[in-house]
């Protein structure tokens, strides 16, 4: 692909990371008994701060506008609402929606499309600190780990941009605002962050500065080799890699956006049917960046490295890691010197997982995957999100288990992955 095509298509992306149809009249409003879901954290569950390992925060409209440099300022991301809809655009390019948010400002929730069309009508707590943090409280969490909600800060999108210095300062500007989310909840709101991936240079520079700001993470995709970039097995990476294994930060790896499930889908589909479908296959794909990382050899390169599979479930993963033990035996005999741990080992040695809506997981799989491998979330306030009854899940959902069990996949084991202050 020419590079033009390659830059084009790369922009395109941007515009389609929320398909338009989910921000289009309808949809049903579950009206929600707020007082009756807001009591806060469990009797059963006293002592226990709880981390809800997968939300997603609102960019705010002057994320960048208020911090970037007297040159940027007309060149930086800003929000504009058309037809109807709040969108980001830079330089004239669309760059896709504000992201999901289904639930509104009397805290019912909208099902059946990606979000209201604009911030207005979507819960303060999506971008605004102190609404964010009462309606944690108000569900008994106590932190929660953050990701983007728009395509504002996709490598795809800055990369079409043309203009390394300004895509850099864009991502700067979001990990800065992170760093002050962080810091303005006391310690409670952890944004991870994102990186200038085809700047090999500038991507170990800003992965360094995040670190020391205190920022506990990073978001990658799980085949940079569709943006252009080379593979995780290049050496392109491995001071990246070995700079995570140095300071305990780990990878995470979002659903599995290196398939595009629309292609499964059959043809006249209503909007709901080809999302319900979709947000399945993407949990599921996470499978594959599973068994990539454990059959590229460089999980036995980089030993102490610390892979997160965010918002992709749990009850996948026993089936992918007999499916790999399997295939180890049968295709990869060759390279028995390369690959010196087996799948499971794999798994337990550099992997968590996560759950929020499954039962069958966390009741009957905790103790197959390991009780020190499996974390808590609720996509707040995404479509999927575990909203209303956060509290009632986790009593049906970990109630079987001593205290002990339900502290370490509430708390302990995201402090650990994710180095969290308590």
């Amino acid at each position: 692909m020419a590079d033009g095509d390659k830059m084009a298509d790369l922009a395109a992306s941007a515009k389609t990371y929320w398909a338009n149809a989910g921000y289009s009249a309808g949809g049903v409003v579950r009206e929600v008994d707020y007082a009756k879901q807001s009591t806060g954290l469990d009797p059963s569950l006293k002592g226990i701060k709880i981390v809800d390992c997968d939300t997603h925060a609102t960019e705010a409209p002057d994320l960048f506008t208020s911090r970037a440099p007297a040159k940027y300022k007309d060149k930086v991301p800003v929000v504009k609402r058309v037809n109807g809809v709040d969108t980001w655009y830079c330089q004239d390019r669309h760059f896709g929606t504000m992201g999901g948010n289904v639930i509104n400002a009397n805290n019912n929730k909208l099902l059946g499309r990606l979000a209201f069309p604009t911030l207005e009508e979507g819960h303060p707590g999506a971008y605004q600190t102190k609404a964010r943090l009462q309606a944690m409280d108000d569900m008994g969490v106590y932190a929660q780990i953050i990701y983007q909600n728009s395509g504002v800060t996709q490598a795809g999108s800055l990369m079409a941009l043309g203009d390394n210095d300004l895509a850099i300062a864009i991502l700067q500007m979001y990990n800065d605002a992170a760093a002050e989310r962080q810091e303005e909840s006391n310690q409670r709101l952890f944004t991870l962050g994102h990186l200038p991936l085809w700047d090999k240079s500038a991507m170990e520079a800003e992965a360094k500065r995040c670190v020391a700001m205190g920022l506990k993470g990073f978001v990658l995709p799980d085949t940079p080799e569709r943006l252009g970039l080379p593979s995780f097995m290049d050496e392109y990476w491995t001071p990246f890699l070995e700079f995570c294994e140095d300071t305990g930060s780990p990878l995470n790896f979002h659903l599995n956006a290196a398939i595009d499930p629309n292609t499964l889908t059959w043809k006249g589909f209503e909007f709901e049917q080809t999302l319900a479908v979709v947000a399945t296959m993407f949990s599921i794909g996470n499978a594959a960046t599973l068994g990539n990382w454990m059959v590229s050899g460089r999980l036995d390169k980089h030993p102490k490295l610390k892979i997160g599979l965010i918002e992709s479930g749990m009850g996948w993963v026993p089936f992918a890691l007999e499916a790999l033990e399997h295939q180890f035996d049968e295709m990869l005999p060759r390279m028995s010197k390369i690959l010196t741990r087996r799948p499971w080992e794999y798994f337990k040695d550099h992997f968590w997982c996560t759950y929020w809506f499954e039962k069958v997981g966390p009741m009957q799989l905790l103790e197959t995957l390991g009780y020190d491998k499996v974390l808590f979330e609720t996509d707040f306030p995404h479509p999927t999100s575990l909203y209303p009854g956060v509290q009632d899940h986790i009593k049906h959902t970990l109630g079987g288990y001593d205290y002990e069990i339900k502290k370490m996949v509430l708390q302990s084991n995201a402090a650990k992955l994710y180095n969290l202050p308590f």
